[in-house]
């Protein structure tokens, strides 16, 4: 198993002789023959430890065992404590999934914090295929069709071309310990399902089911690298992008006569699941304000452009300002300074400008996101205007109305970051002294 080891390495490129990598090991059979396959080759491995405190004195002594076969190896070893379920319930979202997050935020932060060049996790053929079918049961694409790739980003699986028994097989023989997980056994979650219940059944059909899947799955990965270079070409051709938000234009869209597959494929990286895209077709026929949500975009039919940005954790816009330096710690604000009204000063006539009477306005600031009922005096008219109006005149985008951020002064509003200022706030001939602001520039990509 070592040469095989070494050549799935070798004709993947996953790992420079001379290379620094980290091991996530858990302690179970897969992270245990991983650990045991590098030190067979030569290499000397850190090794990283999640305690996810979801077994109780298990997990501890989970940890213990790993941290004792790192010290007896004399390896670098890193571990961690997560209160998993809190954190799951905090995110309102799953067990496994918290600790997917977290395992792979700490990861990172250790490959950073130490100097390491990859991070190795030890998934196997079974959970390649054991993907595949999970992806194929809830409706998939062809990139969920192509399993789990051997590497991406820093992250490499070195064991992916070994079935569990082969791992099983590689441990017997060399007297490998490692802890079992009894929760491995049950049937309650999906991926236990399949592995105990449904691939059983497809062996007896085809004893080596296991490869085969394996075998397809690789092809469907080659397939989904020619149509991706497909698809980013359609998508360059209908879009563009500005910041994290891209703009489609529904002619460009419809010209290409898309059927559902295509659609799906243009708008899968966004979020959109195999159901969800039957209302594509709708929404390019929609009227102005109708949306699809995914778990992580919103995409926005707005005349003739569906406009997608991610959907934002809403996180509060609100910042207290209590004196002008300040400004310089709010995200997006590039400076902010007072100045003097000299007979030299000219007003920049740039919308991420903004040129304040200081004797007008009353610290703390405040800077929050616009809220319904809001309204302002528009720099140049003589009444004033209600944000909503001012926004549907200026045909904002509902991303655009969302992520509007309002200076505001002892309850009026100031500017309009980015946007437009107050009259009652502008500089004039009697104006003394002056609070410049700038704003960073917008990056279009």
């Amino acid at each position: 198993m070592p040469d095989e080891f070494r050549s799935f390495i070798q004709i993947h490129h996953l790992v420079e002789s001379d290379g620094r990598i980290l091991l996530a090991v858990s302690g179970g059979i897969d992270s245990m023959a991983m650990a045991h396959l590098f030190l067979s080759i030569g290499m000397r491995p850190g090794i990283a430890h999640c305690n996810f405190s979801l077994r109780a004195a298990e997990s501890d002594m989970d940890e213990e065992f790993v941290r004792d076969f790192a010290k007896q190896h004399d390896l670098p070893f890193y571990s961690v404590r997560f209160n998993t379920r809190e954190y799951a319930r905090n995110r309102k979202i799953s067990v496994q999934m918290a600790a997917r997050e977290l395992r792979y935020e700490w990861f990172e932060k250790i490959r950073k914090a130490y100097h390491y060049d990859l991070i190795a996790v030890a998934h196997n053929l079974n959970d390649n295929i054991e993907t595949l079918l999970i992806n194929l049961t809830r409706g998939t694409g062809l990139t969920g069709l192509s399993g789990i790739r051997p590497s991406v980003n820093h992250i490499v699986r070195p064991l992916l071309f070994a079935t569990r028994q082969k791992i099983t097989e590689y441990c017997n023989e060399n007297r490998i310990a490692f802890r079992e997980d009894r929760s491995n056994a049950g049937t309650k979650y999906t991926r236990n399902k399949i592995r105990h219940l449904v691939l059983p059944i497809l062996k007896e059909i085809n004893p080596s089911v296991e490869e085969t899947l394996n075998e397809t799955a690789q092809r469907f990965a080659s397939l989904d690298k020619i149509i991706a270079g497909h698809v980013d070409q359609l998508i360059r051709t209908t879009s563009v992008s500005s910041g994290d938000t891209t703009i489609f234009s529904v002619n460009k869209l419809t010209e290409l006569n898309p059927d559902r597959a295509l659609l799906f494929e243009v708008f899968s990286r966004y979020g959109i699941t195999g159901s969800g895209s039957s209302g594509l077709f709708g929404l390019l026929k929609g009227r102005t304000g109708k949306m699809l949500i995914t778990e992580t975009h919103r995409i926005v039919k707005n005349r003739n452009e569906l406009i997608v940005a991610p959907v934002a954790r809403r996180e509060s816009f609100d910042y207290l300002i209590s004196k002008p330096v300040d400004l310089n710690d709010v995200p997006g604000i590039m400076s902010a300074e007072i100045t003097d009204r000299g007979p030299d000063f000219i007003i920049p006539c740039e919308s991420n400008v903004a040129c304040i009477d200081l004797d007008r306005i009353s610290f703390p600031l405040v800077i929050r996101g616009w809220k319904r009922g809001d309204f302002f005096y528009p720099l140049g008219m003589n009444g004033k205007k209600k944000l909503s109006d001012y926004f549907t005149d200026r045909k904002y985008s509902l991303p655009g109305k969302e992520n509007a951020r309002i200076l505001e002064s002892d309850g009026k509003i100031v500017w309009i970051l980015g946007e437009r200022l107050d009259e009652r706030f502008k500089v004039t001939s009697s104006t003394t002294k002056i609070l410049l602001i700038r704003l960073r520039p917008c990056r279009s990509s």
